[in-house]
């Protein structure tokens, strides 16, 4: 996820550029670049790190006669954190420069394409390769708005992009599928941006942009056209009536509130380019170059490590890998045994988890394979692991984690998926079914967040006196019931613990009152009837439950419940995992608590 800016109008282009970069750095920092047309020539400046960086490079040049341009904050997706990396990239021999926030999933065939053309790449991003396409369109077409659009069409993947060319100076082309862009409609002057707080000083008029949608934008101009046929779409004008500070949050009350509703969209960016619908497979080609463990150990921390124990079911159920999941901090002290044949994965939202890089550090000592799965390009991990698969994410704001855990368990059922491919251990019939509902998971979880969030509301209303909470869970459902707590805990400062709900009357029964409340996950599978016998013995001593379950229940004196969509096999624990997310959340805001940042708590543990 990167932040995106386009200005065309009377004002100096750069101040407005760098000025709306700023308010769209949360949504990616590692590089920042602009571009832009003066005295008839293209420009471009950028700089690797923090914002501060390209301001700096800035002072020096002299840019106030620009009157339009496009600017970028960076999160990689393609190509590790350079200034060569960062964007704007350049078509051609300098035609167009070009930036982009998504993934062009069959970059990689069109880049063969234009290499065979004679297209000169100086980045590893499949940016430029767009550019570039732009570029070869551009001697086709006859002008730069057709090359714009034929270079789109074929694209595959997820994209908003903007772009300027000397051929068009006073003219900013942008574009948008399945990742967002807005308009932003001024007086004499005109822009785009991945967000509305980018250009909010400067307009509160907006239209806002669909997939497929082209848009021109000059000084006094704006129009919207059809990608297919380039024919002109009636767009409306509509007015918002944000501060700036709700504007940055979307109009969410929260970050973690649009974090958590953000997460079809993250499900749809992990997705992207690792599932082919017409074949029904699960491509990981960060893999191809490593054998099929025989056994795996997960090691991670936290939220990583649920979804890693996660992971652990599916992987044993699915692949038939024997896989065990540890908790780095007690991984890295006790002198693990590893087998010449077994394959240690790392997980890390930040890839600087102290704790787990030195695990991982541990397992190379030995001089075994380590496989790291993290969400930052660049990051220690990633450099350090032999192979890594990028969870696709980007930047999470809230210090309590929602749509990381969410891509982190889409890579753990797609590691499962495609090492049962590799062995040939799995129906092509099931791996077709299970690609489609992957796919289609995106919209069911769009279309359920709504209803979720009302429930969370009146559950949290009617749960907020309590002091306590169990967690309980069975199967996949058990590292969800432990995630539930730490969301709880995390968040709403109430006492919550995660059991294994056979555990139950093993001890923690004993504190079952009237006044200490559980949450159980009950999904229609095998282990149901075992869960529903659980969750009995606690009302059997005057616990009250909410049950939150994929499964039609008759609803019983104490009792709550929470129905769901259901879904094939282990899936429905997407939905679940979002149900006790938003629950924690509005259980947090309404205590009145600090629900983005919580006391105590940092987003990432660089320090043991």
């Amino acid at each position: 996820m990167c932040g995106i800016i386009g200005y065309a109008g009377h004002r100096p282009a750069v101040p407005v550029l760098i000025e709306g970069l700023s308010r769209l750095e949360y949504r990616g920092y590692d590089s920042a670049g602009v571009g832009f047309i003066q005295d008839g020539h293209l420009h471009i400046i950028k700089a690797e790190g923090r914002l501060s960086s390209l301001k700096a490079k800035l002072e020096k040049h002299p840019c106030l006669l620009a009157v339009n341009g496009i600017g970028h904050t960076r999160w990689a997706t393609h190509g590790i954190p350079t200034e060569r990396n960062a964007h704007p990239h350049l078509g051609g021999d300098g035609k167009l420069a070009l930036i982009h926030n998504g993934i062009i999933e069959n970059y990689q065939e069109l880049k063969a394409e234009l290499l065979e053309k004679g297209y000169d790449f100086q980045s590893e991003t499949d940016t430029e390769v767009l550019a570039h396409l732009i570029a070869e369109g551009r001697k086709q077409q006859p002008d730069m708005l057709h090359a714009f659009a034929w270079a789109l069409r074929r694209a595959r993947g997820a994209y908003a992009v903007a772009m300027v060319s000397p051929e068009d100076p006073g003219t900013v082309f942008a574009a948008r599928l399945a990742a967002p862009l807005i308009l932003g409609v001024g007086t004499g002057e005109h822009f785009v941006a991945s967000d509305i707080p980018a250009f909010l000083p400067y307009t509160r008029d907006v239209v806002f942009l669909q997939d497929g949608e082209i848009v021109r934008i000059n000084d006094c101009s704006w129009q919207v056209l059809s990608l297919s046929d380039l024919s002109v779409i009636d767009k409306k004008i509509q007015t918002i009536n944000w501060d700036m500070q709700v504007a940055q949050k979307n109009g969410y009350k929260h970050f973690m509130l649009k974090e958590i509703f953000e997460q079809p969209h993250v499900i749809e960016e992990c997705l992207s380019g690792r599932i082919n619908l017409k074949t029904g497979t699960v491509s990981l080609p960060e893999l191809q170059n490593l054998p099929i463990p025989e056994r795996l150990r997960i090691v991670a921390c936290g939220t990583s490590f649920h979804a890693g124990l996660w992971g652990q079911y599916l992987l044993e159920q699915i692949a038939h890998i024997p896989t065990v999941c540890d908790i780095a901090s007690e991984f890295r002290y006790r002198n693990p045994v590893i087998g010449n044949n077994e394959m240690t994965l790392v997980i890390s939202q930040s890839g600087e988890t102290a704790d787990t890089l030195a695990a991982l550090r541990l397992v190379h000592a030995q001089k075994k394979t380590v496989l790291g799965l993290c969400n930052v390009i660049g990051s220690s991990i990633t450099r350090e692991a032999d192979a890594v698969i990028y969870t696709q994410a980007g930047p999470e704001i809230s210090v309590a984690s929602t749509k990381a855990m969410t891509s982190q368990m889409l890579v753990m059922a797609l590691l499962a998926l495609y090492y049962a491919q590799r062995k040939g251990i799995i129906d092509l019939q099931a791996l077709n079914q299970a690609a489609k509902l992957l796919k289609n998971l995106p919209g069911i979880l769009q279309e359920a967040l709504p209803d979720m969030e009302k429930t969370a509301e009146k559950l949290a209303v009617q749960f907020s006196k309590a002091k306590d909470f169990f967690y309980l869970g069975r199967g996949h459902a058990y590292p969800l019931a432990l995630e539930g707590a730490l969301k709880l805990k995390e968040l709403s400062y109430i006492h919550a613990e995660g059991y294994a709900s056979g555990e139950m009357k093993h001890g923690p029964i004993a504190l079952i009152d009237s006044a200490f409340p559980t949450f159980a996950l009950a999904f229609d599978d095998d282990l149901f009837a075992k869960t529903k016998s659980n969750i009995e013995e606690v009302q059997a001593r005057n616990g009250s439950v909410i049950l939150l379950t994929d499964r039609d229940v008759n609803p019983e004196k104490g009792m709550h419940i929470w129905k769901i969509p259901s879904l094939y096999g282990p899936f429905t624990s997407f939905l679940a995992l979002s149900a006790m997310q938003l629950f924690s959340y509005c259980m947090a805001d309404y205590l009145g608590k600090d629900v983005d940042q919580p006391r105590n708590l940092a987003k990432s543990v660089t320090v043991e």
